[in-house]
């Protein structure tokens, strides 16, 4: 468990350009953003990823937590990040951060339930996500056929998509 948050730190911390966050998951999106018509309006203000609950749920980038809690039931947290955007996580099985933690880029905040939701909102608007979020790849490699066991794989690398992102 302690090689996999070292990995991830290592990960995390070679994304350099600012606006562009590691997942907080590895996991796949399965609901992506639908912008609601007004404000009242039903549509989805992030994305939802499928995962296995008890998911390690980590921070996009540094910043501080002003929220951690229940809202109607399910477990939220929120985090004001240093350039001005704003993260929410939903659906947490576990929050292990309180309201005023410094936390750093790919710090755990809690675990999944069945489903997490991710929010980002710059001000009162709600952004999409994925623009902001690097691509995750994992690297080809050549694997023996002669039945002898293979080698473990790289590590995934992370790609941020094209720049600037509009705000």
């Amino acid at each position: 468990m302690i090689a996999a948050l070292v990995l991830r730190f290592a990960l995390v911390s070679s994304l350099a350009t600012p606006g562009c966050y590691p997942p907080p998951v590895a996991d796949p999106i399965v609901e992506h953003f639908r912008a609601p018509a007004c404000t009242w309006c039903p549509g989805n203000r992030g994305v939802d990823y499928a995962v296995q609950p008890g998911t390690w749920v980590h921070s996009l980038a540094s910043g501080i937590v002003t929220f951690a809690g229940a809202v109607a039931g399910s477990r939220w947290v929120v985090v004001a990040h240093d350039d001005g955007l704003r993260s929410s996580f939903g659906e947490l099985d576990t929050v292990l951060v309180t309201v005023g933690d410094r936390v750093t880029a790919g710090r755990v905040l809690g675990t999944t339930g069945a489903r997490l939701h991710l929010g980002l909102r710059d001000g009162d608007t709600y952004l999409d996500p994925e623009p902001h979020l690097a691509r995750r790849f994992d690297r080809v490699r050549l694997v023996p056929t002669d039945g002898s066991p293979a080698r473990p794989g790289p590590p995934p690398q992370f790609h941020c998509p094209t720049w600037p992102i509009a705000r």
